[in-house]
């Protein structure tokens, strides 16, 4: 199943550092993922005051996505034709454990709305749709690894069946203090084919 699309830009989240297109864009030694990502919020000019009531994988997905979006002009109440295919290993598991400790102890039990909202991994895929005004098919996969070959198929599936003009692909995974972010962007436009071979080369730079 093969398409005429591009990757037309990518961004990485990892080992403290933020990257677009192989290029540094921020770093910061802060060794907690919280300290790194308000930093790096700050330093990219993200202006999204709702950011810091996000949970820790929707910090991450969002800033990895705004990153990309940042290039695509959008109108004022114009929904743009983008649509999200995210994947990771580790699903919503960091803030699961936190809602868990939550009702955990019934002598306080005390449930926070403002966590379980966040008990399911597609959330950040909402964030992201929200700021950028996204209203095309989203789906968030939850392996074991990298799998390029399904984002590839799942990407290539949603453009033959007319379902979106552009799409983001990748992997956000977030796991107590492990994190890393690989996006894509694919398009008509671009050098680099869209295909499991270039997102796997891609990923590992």
């Amino acid at each position: 199943m093969k398409t005429n699309k591009f990757i037309q830009s990518y961004s990485h989240i990892r080992n403290n550092t933020v990257s677009k297109n192989g290029t540094l864009l921020f770093e910061n030694a802060s060794e907690a993922f919280p300290d790194f990502i308000k930093a790096a919020y700050n330093a990219l000019d993200t202006g999204y005051p709702k950011f810091f009531k996000m949970d820790n994988l929707s910090k991450l997905a969002f800033l990895a996505a705004d990153v990309l979006l940042k290039e695509i002009p959008s109108a004022t109440n114009k929904e743009q034709n983008i649509a999200i295919v995210l994947s990771n290993r580790a699903s919503s598991l960091d803030t699961d454990r936190k809602h868990q400790a939550s009702i955990a102890n019934k002598e306080d039990y005390f449930p926070s709305p403002a966590v379980f909202v966040y008990t399911l991994p597609n959330i950040c895929i909402g964030e992201i749709s929200i700021k950028h005004r996204l209203f095309s098919e989203n789906s968030f996969f939850i392996f074991d690894r990298f799998s390029a070959e399904h984002l590839a198929d799942y990407t290539n599936g949603l453009f033959l069946n007319n379902k979106a003009e552009k799409v983001i692909g990748g992997w956000v995974d977030f796991d107590t203090d492990t994190y890393e972010a690989f996006l894509y962007l694919v398009s008509d436009k671009g050098s680099i084919p869209h295909n499991k071979k270039e997102i796997n080369r891609l990923y590992r730079l």
